[in-house]
């Protein structure tokens, strides 16, 4: 697999986890005293920054879910999302769909804010990493579920009509910040977290929209 900060996304979100564990055990440190290990054992290079490590309000909560065991309540999920949710900015200009080539690329890239990256260099989203995409592509993960004729499943003949509008709105939303509909889910937040630009966001709606796309043949 690629090393991208997808990945460093995901390791430093089990660390966080295995912090939550452990500082609920009455016999071991503390959250803050593991946290200032952790912090200790890394040191900022280039693009890598140690506010990786921090978490937002809404990944404290999912990391005590999980180390608890206990699964967050439908009310407090649902507040959680929806909270994201009415704040999901959508492209100014009203346009979603770019060219699926430039998203196929970003899909395929796994490059970008590791801390041999160059600062400033374009990022990729690393996709493959967890969906299928691209009937053409054989290699890809299964984390994530497939996506392959993701327009054409979901009725999108046309994503610029009105009646597609639900749906790439869904879809942008999801690839913006995926916790807007799914709180504790694993996926980066593309959009949020400024890993891809909008235009890139849009070269990806295309790769999964665009009726062109060879994920919709």
């Amino acid at each position: 697999m690629k090393k991208t900060k997808i990945a460093q996304v995901f390791i430093a979100g089990a660390a966080i986890a295995f912090i939550a564990t452990i500082a609920g055990c009455s016999s071991g440190p503390s959250r803050e005293e593991v946290l200032a290990t952790l912090k200790g054992s890394f040191a900022e290079r280039g693009p890598a920054k140690l506010d990786r490590l921090e978490q937002n309000e809404l990944q404290r909560v999912c990391s005590e879910s999980a180390s608890s065991g206990k699964p967050l309540s439908e009310s407090t999920r649902n507040a959680l999302q929806k909270t994201i949710y009415d704040k999901l900015p959508y492209p100014a200009d009203g346009k979603y769909i770019g060219d699926w080539r430039e998203g196929e690329k970003i899909a395929q890239n796994g490059r970008g804010l590791q801390f041999t990256d160059a600062v400033g260099s374009a990022n990729g989203a690393n996709c493959y990493a967890c969906h299928q995409i691209s009937p053409q592509e054989i290699s890809f993960g299964n984390q994530g579920p497939s996506l392959l004729k993701y327009g054409v499943l979901r009725g999108v003949k046309d994503p610029a009509s009105a009646e597609s509008e639900s749906i790439v709105k869904y879809t942008w939303g999801r690839i913006w910040n995926t916790h807007a509909f799914n709180a504790c889910s694993g996926m980066p937040r593309f959009g949020d977290a400024g890993i891809l630009t909008q235009a890139q966001i849009k070269d990806v709606m295309a790769l999964l929209l665009d009726p062109a796309s060879p994920v919709n043949k």
